[in-house]
Order: structure tokens, then C-alpha cells, then sequence
């Protein structure tokens, strides 16, 4: 009953950090998004300021800003995607610990069942 009850947490936590694992996976892919967006928006702003000489100031202002917009979606992207190594780092041998656990129990309800 006890080992019941342990693999019970056990998978509850392991659903937890799956559920961690997939908001930071499309949190990733969000941000890779903007990313792309960004980036875009960049090579617009480039052909901009080649097309409109008068108009260098503000277009190398906007560029930049949007740089900065970029480095920072950057460093949100490499920490969810860090962040999703790291737990499903915890996840794997959580999963295999139940795993072996789940043979136990099953083994063990059959020997009582045997005898």
C-alpha cells in the first residue's frame, strides 16, 4: 500500500515536470518566433536605410532598439530551452525510478497472488 501510494507522487511530480518540460518547449518556440520576426524586421529596416539616406538617423535608432529586442528574446530562448534540458534532466531518472518501482509492485502483487 505504501509502495502504491509512493509511485502515486512520484508519477504526480513526474506529470509536473512534464507539464514544466512542455511550457518550456513552446515557450522555446515562442520565443524562436519572435526571433524570426525580429530578425525580419531587421533586414527591413536594413534595405530602409540604404533606400533613404535622409531617414539614417531614425532607421539606425530603430535598428538598435530592435537589436536589443533581439538580444533579449535571445537570452529568453536559451533560458527556457536551459531550463527544459534541466528538468527533463530530473525527469529521466525520476521516470526510470518508477518505472522500476511499477516492475516491483507488480511482481511483488504477483507472488502475494501466487501465494
Amino acid at each position: 500500500m505504501e509502495a502504491r501510494k509512493e509511485i502515486r507522487a512520484k508519477t504526480l511530480q513526474l506529470e509536473k515536470m512534464k507539464l514544466r518540460i512542455i511550457h518550456e518547449v513552446e515557450a522555446t518556440e515562442q520565443e524562436d518566433k519572435c526571433l524570426s520576426e525580429y530578425k525580419q524586421e531587421m533586414d527591413l529596416l536594413m534595405q530602409e536605410k540604404m533606400a533613404h539616406v535622409e531617414e539614417l538617423r531614425q532607421i539606425h535608432a530603430d535598428i538598435n532598439a530592435m537589436g536589443n529586442v533581439i538580444k533579449q528574446a535571445e537570452e529568453s530562448r536559451n533560458r527556457a530551452l536551459n531550463t527544459a534540458k534541466r528538468i527533463h534532466e530530473e525527469y529521466r531518472p525520476l521516470k526510470l525510478d518508477i518505472d522500476d518501482m511499477r516492475c516491483e509492485f507488480k511482481t511483488c502483487l504477483h507472488l502475494h497472488l501466487v501465494s
